[in-house]
């Protein structure tokens, strides 16, 4: 993507990948984090601000620090680098709440151009997969390099 995103650090496997997100709120911890489901070649696509305390993602935190395209643009960028060296996944992924669902449909659609030249997008609406269009409400997402 041609969108400025912050730099990625990732671990071998490209299961797990931290950057820190730069703005009003000062440095703060993000993690992505791929995981296997109980359906073959489909991953989970976790990401939020990294719970020190607790030693985990925390994707409730509403951490405003006005950036939020830039990082969009950070978790994209895990997503083309996860895919890469998997040609059969997919990745599924879906907000914690209905508002940061509605905030990856507009990532999503404000760059389906270019995402589309790589990828096929599928929303998830009344428990079925329908192809991504601009403008519709869903539930979930569902990627797959082309």
């Amino acid at each position: 993507m041609k969108q400025d995103r912050y730099e990625l650090t990732a671990e071998k496997e490209l299961m797990y990948f931290e950057f820190f997100s730069v703005g009003e709120k000062g440095h703060i911890k993000k993690v992505i984090e791929f995981s296997e489901t109980n359906v073959d070649d489909v991953y989970n696509l976790a990401f939020g601000d990294f719970d020190e305390n607790k030693r985990k993602i925390s994707d409730t935190v509403i951490t405003n620090n006005g950036d939020s395209s830039k990082v969009l643009a950070t978790v994209a960028s895990s997503v083309y680098a996860f895919t890469a060296e998997r040609s059969k996944a997919w990745v599924f992924a879906t907000g914690s709440t209905r508002v940061r669902t509605r905030l990856y449909r507009m990532g999503l659609a404000n760059n389906l151009e270019e995402i589309s030249k790589d990828f096929y997008v599928f929303g998830l609406v009344n428990d079925n997969w329908v192809e991504f269009k601009i403008g519709e409400d869903y539930e979930a997402f569902l990627i797959k390099r082309k």
